[in-house]
């Protein structure tokens, strides 16, 4: 059955305490028997003995007191005399029964008895009638009744000695019996010391021996060591004995071997984190410079977008506008052909209809010249559209050459109606030539309107494209901006986790240990290419990437 420390101290000090209250019972019981043994001399023997010692002196002062009253012849001092006389045997009396209410042996009361009888026997019979006599001046009577009662003051002396003698006697037999039990207690307090004294040194010496075996040294040197590794010195040796598996020393050196491990691993983690928050730190900041650099590109991007957008919308409002234009030539030119179908039939009003046909020459000229800047200017926006506006640059191609050649045809239609309103007189044979030449005006012109119409579609499907990717581009901005103030948080939390780290391994600093375990390598790699992200590398593993 394993005790606890506590448990074996206090059945020890409970035992020693038992031995001590069994001693001390032993002392006292002893006391008892000697207070009574000298309660019993002094209320049975001495002041007995006193009694007796009184009463004798009172008999040899009735004996004096008798016989000096016998020799005075003063009746006064006779008197006085008589009168001390009769106060003795009253103090006789009075010490006597005071005597034989004490505790009487049985030898005792034999010779008290018979004392008494001679004692009353000489009181009564001689002493007395002496008195009497005196007072009434008879001494010749009193003479005879002293010389009577001398022969019985033996008797009573014998029996106040023998009572005096059984006195010391019996006092002698009570310090006896009394130094009889003093040396039987003596003898029992003495084993129970010495019994007591074994056991404890015993019990002593076994519980110091398991306690040094559960501390497994002196106890200064455990403070020595709680101290040491309470001020954080975890390098101190604790030395057990080899076969000790159980002791407090031995619990104290696996605990500060795992102490020292256990802090070892948390300095390096400490280490690691420290660096590894310090390099996250920079990355952050590194990729804030990145975001913030994205946004004011995306912003730019916004900008010249807008830029594109408004000049998309203005060739879409140019190309409804040519659209129009185009139809209102278009019209123009069906006219001109039944123009063309009357100078047929009027000859005459030739020269008034070519003057219309120079016009509307004219207008087919500049609606030429404006397609073919407009068809310039789409082509320079589809060159910055890049490959987006690339379709749209062959479409203002063929839109500029077919401008071309509608320019080309009206000079030519204007030289041949100067060369017709010049030549009036073969206006007739050049007639199926300019009716020929109207269609073929007119077949253009509606190739030119579908063409605008094409055109217009086509911008305005491009308005609508360019303006979906603005939106994309403002939210693109928004996000990038959300972006940079989630990598500016984050910086923020780095820092604030390399101070936490600094703090960490200032508090780990305060301990020391034998040995230090090599600190894993942390790096950040980064690249210049901005499609790769920036990662954390811990032991040579990827631990984090931005």
């Amino acid at each position: 059955m394993n005790m606890t420390l506590k448990v074996r101290l206090s059945a020890l000090i409970g035992f020693l305490s038992l031995i001590a209250v069994l001693i001390g019972s032993l002392g006292l019981y002893g006391m008892s028997l000697s207070n009574g043994g000298l309660k019993s001399v002094y209320e049975d023997r001495t002041v007995a003995l006193e009694q007796v010692s009184r009463i004798d002196r009172l008999l040899v002062s009735n004996r004096l007191n008798l016989a000096e009253a016998l020799r005075e012849t003063d009746d006064t001092t006779i008197k006085a005399r008589t009168d001390q006389i009769e106060r003795n045997i009253a103090e006789i009396v009075s010490t006597w029964d005071s005597y034989i209410a004490t505790y009487l042996t049985r030898e005792e009361k034999v010779i008290a008895d018979k004392f008494a009888i001679d004692r009353k026997k000489m009181t009564t019979e001689k002493l007395l009638p002496a008195i009497a006599a005196l007072k009434a001046g008879e001494h010749e009577a009193a003479a005879q009744l002293s010389a009577q009662l001398q022969l019985l003051i033996p008797a009573v002396t014998d029996g106040v000695n023998a009572l005096r003698k059984l006195q010391v006697d019996e006092a002698r037999k009570e310090y006896e019996a009394s130094n009889e039990r003093y040396g039987l207690m003596r003898a029992i307090v003495l084993g129970a010391i010495i019994l007591g004294t074994l056991v404890g040194a015993a019990s002593g010496f076994f519980l110091v021996r398991n306690i040094y075996r559960q501390l497994g040294g002196e106890p200064e040197y455990a403070s020595q060591i709680v101290h040491s590794i309470a001020a954080g010195d975890l390098s101190v040796t604790v030395d057990t004995n080899g076969n000790d598996k159980q002791s407090l020393l031995f619990a104290m050196q696996t605990m500060q071997r795992n102490l020292a491990q256990t802090v070892g691993e948390i300095r390096v983690s400490t280490d690691a984190i420290a660096t590894a928050s310090s390099q996250i730190a920079s990355g952050n900041l590194d990729l804030s410079s990145r975001t913030e650099q994205q946004a004011s590109s995306l912003e730019e991007t916004a900008s010249a977008m807008e830029e594109l957008t408004s000049t998309v919308k203005q060739n879409s409002d140019n190309s409804n506008h040519a659209n129009r234009l185009a139809i209102s030539a278009s019209a123009v030119a069906q006219q001109g052909g039944s123009i063309v179908t009357q100078v047929v039939d009027t000859m005459g009003a030739i020269n008034a209809s070519s003057r219309k046909i120079v016009d509307i020459i004219a207008v087919i000229d500049g609606i030429a010249f404006q397609t073919n800047i407009l068809a310039l200017n789409a082509a320079v926006e589809a060159a910055r559209a890049g490959e987006q506006g690339r379709g749209f640059a062959v479409v203002a191609s063929e839109v500029r050459n077919l401008a071309q050649r509608s320019a080309g045809a009206a000079k030519e239609i204007k030289t041949l109606i100067g060369d017709s309103v010049e030549k009036v007189e073969i206006g007739a044979r050049l007639v199926d030539q300019a009716g020929s030449a109207m269609r073929t005006i007119v077949d253009s012109v509606k190739n030119v309107t579908d063409i605008m119409e094409e055109i217009t579609a086509a911008g305005n499907e491009q308005t609508a494209g360019i303006e979906q990717i603005n939106q994309a581009i403002v939210q693109m901005d928004e996000v990038t901006q959300q972006n940079a103030a989630l990598v500016e948080q984050a910086a923020a939390a780095a820092a604030s986790l390399q101070d936490q780290a600094s703090s960490l391994a200032q508090l780990v600093s305060v301990f020391k240990v034998a040995a230090k375990i090599p600190t894993p390598a942390i790096s950040i790699g980064s690249r210049r290419d901005p499609a790769t992200k920036p990662t954390l590398y811990l032991a040579g593993k990827p631990v984090l990437s931005a």
